[in-house]
């Protein structure tokens, strides 16, 4: 009795943090992937339309992701335009808002790390399971995490197509707690910089990547016991 129940927390252990440390890395290798913001930023005609040469615009994302991944409070993007040395291309809403995707980034780092650290954990305490098939129970495991991840991913993916609109304002009135995310193309840089379609392609590769390893993770036991068959 009382291994059947610790069996069945383990798997929903599983369940649970394999989707959340596949979609959370997955998240940080693109908020992080310099190819996705030049991919942006000639898809959109970025230079075009701020009248921010190319090669500056490749400084300002850099120094978006070391904000990411450093510990300053305000975001400083410090390049060239127009032959000017420009000290802070975003304004002080720009700046408060980036302060609140920070705070969103960390959390997302943090629930990567935890769920790391679960999943390890299940790992260890299988080897304390009764069962002589140990390596086989913890590929089961995987694989219906990997299993539930697919799931997950397709059905956020329909809405997403069926109206990225909606979805894109919900996860704005959901993740935080004032309006400086209203921003206007026409005076803040940030919003002409990553336009809407820019997070949808973003979106659109997290969720190949997900899915991608969400099936792989899926089909291992099925593999291994063909190849096993042969």
């Amino acid at each position: 009795m009382h291994t059947r129940i610790f069996n069945i927390i383990l798997q929903a252990l599983f369940i649970i943090c394999v989707p959340l440390l596949l979609i959370t890395t997955n998240v940080r290798i693109i908020l992080n992937s310099a190819i996705i913001y030049d991919y942006g930023f000639n898809k959109y005609k970025i230079e075009k339309y701020t009248g921010i040469e190319f090669e500056q615009l490749q400084v300002a994302g850099q120094q978006i992701r070391d904000y990411f991944n450093n510990d300053l409070n305000q975001i400083t993007i410090n390049i060239s335009l127009h032959g000017d040395n420009v000290p802070n291309l975003f304004n002080e809403k720009e700046i408060l808002h980036m302060y609140d995707v920070k705070q969103l980034v960390k959390m997302v780092y943090l629930v990567q790390l935890y769920s790391a650290i679960l999943l390890s954990m299940g790992c260890v305490f299988i080897l304390f399971n009764p069962s002589t098939n140990r390596g086989i129970l913890t590929l089961k495991y995987f694989s219906r995490g990997g299993m539930f991840t697919f799931s997950l991913v397709i059905a956020v993916s329909v809405l997403a197509i069926i109206g990225f609109d909606r979805l894109f304002l919900f996860f704005h009135l959901v993740s935080f707690s004032n309006e400086l995310w209203i921003l206007d193309p026409r005076h803040d840089y940030l919003i002409a910089m990553f336009p809407q379609g820019f997070f949808f392609d973003c979106t659109v590769a997290i969720a190949f990547l997900t899915l991608l390893e969400g099936g792989i993770l899926s089909l291992i036991p099925r593999v291994i016991w063909l190849v096993g068959k042969k």
